[in-house]
Formats: C-alpha cells, sequence, structure tokens
C-alpha cells in the first residue's frame, strides 16, 4: 500500500499514530469477508506493519489456507520479506495446513490439535525477549479450514480463541483472524460468527458494492472499533470506505472520492 491508501484503513484501525508500542496490543480483530470479496489484503496490511523496521514487534503466523512462499511472495511485494524477518526470529510461521484434530474426546487433550497448538504459541511467545513479549501479534488465515480441521466441531475453534484471548491480557498481544461469513447456514452464523464478533475489539467486513460490480472498485470495508478512548470516555467508532486490490497496493477510498 502507498501512504495515501493505506491511511484511510490505518486510521480505522488506530495505526496512524504510532507504531512503537505496537497499537493493537492487547486487542482482537476479527475480519469477515465473502467468498466474491476477500479480506485477506487486511491481513497482508497487518503483517506488514506489525514487522515495521521502526519496531520491536514479532508476529506468529498460523496458516491453515496458504503456505508460506505464498505469503512470502506477497509480502515482497508490499515491501517486506519473510525469510528475512524470520532469521531474524521476528516472525513465526506454523504451518497447520495438514492439521487434522483427533476425533471425539481426543480432540480437547493436552496431546492432540488445537490444545497443542495454543500450547506452541504459549511457547514462543515465552522464548522471546522480554521487550519483545509485550508486542506479538497473532495472526490466523482463515477459521473456516481450522474447523475443517475439527471435523466442523466448532466448539473446539472457539475455545482456541478464548484461550488465545487470555494472551492478550496476559501478554498484551494482539489477535487477528480471518473468517468467512457467507459460508455459514442461518442456523449456525449465531452460534460462531456473532461469538467471534463478540470477541472482537475491532471488527472489519470486506463485502461487494451494494450497486453490484464496477471495474474500478473491488468492494468495500466497514471498521468497527470498539471502545476507542476519548480523554474524559470511550466510543464506538465507524468508518466506511472503498477498496481496490492491484497487484503490489491496495488503493482504500471514500465513496464517491473518485471521479
Amino acid at each position: 500500500m502507498d501512504q495515501r491508501s493505506s491511511n484511510l484503513l490505518d486510521e480505522a484501525l488506530g495505526l496512524d499514530r504510532t507504531i512503537e508500542p505496537w497499537p493493537l496490543r492487547g486487542r482482537v480483530v476479527a475480519i469477515e469477508d465473502r467468498v466474491e470479496t476477500s479480506g485477506s489484503f487486511v491481513l497482508h496490511h497487518l503483517l506488514k506493519r506489525s514487522l515495521s523496521p521502526n519496531s520491536s514487534n514479532v508476529s506468529i503466523f498460523i496458516a491453515f489456507s496458504q503456505p508460506f512462499s505464498h505469503y512470502d511472495r506477497i509480502l515482497r511485494k508490499l515491501g517486506c520479506n519473510l525469510v528475512t524477518q524470520r532469521d531474524n526470529n521476528r516472525f513465526f510461521f506454523f504451518d497447520m495446513l495438514m492439521l487434522q484434530c483427533p476425533g471425539g474426546d481426543e480432540g480437547i487433550t493436552p496431546e492432540g490439535g488445537l490444545i497443542a497448538l495454543y500450547g506452541k504459541i504459549q511457547k514462543t511467545i515465552l522464548a522471546l525477549p522480554e521487550i519483545s513479549r509485550k508486542n506479538v501479534s497473532i495472526i490466523i488465515d482463515d477459521l473456516s479450514l481450522m474447523e475443517v480441521a475439527t471435523n466442523g466441531l466448532s466448539d473446539y475453534v472457539l475455545d482456541f480463541l478464548h484461550y488465545c484471548r487470555t494472551l492478550t491480557s496476559e501478554f498484551d498481544c494482539s489477535l487477528s483472524m480471518l473468517n468467512h461469513e457467507d459460508i455459514y447456514s442461518a442456523a449456525d452464523r449465531p452460534t460462531f460468527l456473532l461469538q467471534m464478533e463478540y470477541l472482537a475489539d475491532i471488527l472489519i467486513k470486506a463485502e461487494p458494492l451494494a450497486t453490484g460490480l464496477a471495474t474500478d472498485v473491488h468492494g468495500q470495508l466497514t471498521v468497527l472499533n470498539k471502545d476507542i478512548n476519548y480523554g474524559q470516555g470511550s466510543s464506538n467508532k465507524i468508518s466506511n470506505f472503498h477498496f481496490k486490490v492491484k497487484e503490489n497496493i491496495v488503493e482504500c477510498f471514500y465513496p464517491g472520492s473518485r471521479g
């Protein structure tokens, strides 16, 4: 993203003021997209910002959707070398593409499934220098595929997210996660998505335009940033703008601001 295009998204997320300490620490960011309107570019942007050369932030990336090579290729186009960041112990990539949690009660034993993954995340954080422990970003690229790995048992996924939520309190790290809003039936949606939205301090929705497809606009972002402090109190901040995904940038702009 160029500076002008990223400003709207950064302002909505509170990333426009400072890099150190990490502005999202202690917060949960939930991204919901749809099959025809991917929100993965928001994860890419968060990852790039968290690995800024001017910060001591560390990112733990949990991949259920794509291998390391995929993200390395995308982040290189954005000006961030994940291989270098990995070698410098600022980027930890957990490849979960082949994860299959045991069925039945075995899925919640310490030896298998998501509990083992949580233990690995916690161990990684504890092994970091103390200065980095307070600036950790945990990023999950696809919660729907995490559900697939647990044989569709969404309660296991919710338990895992609650465990990760405790890390945001214990270590002041941030948790960002992506899920697909339109793959659930009407009966399933209140059970899982609403729980995820409840956990989130920042909710981002990537949706198609209400007016349909357009060549110069790929979709719209709505960002709900909860409990923003404004001196004497706090309130929710809602931002809405359009976006267009290009090869090495994503342009964000207000509706009607482009001729």
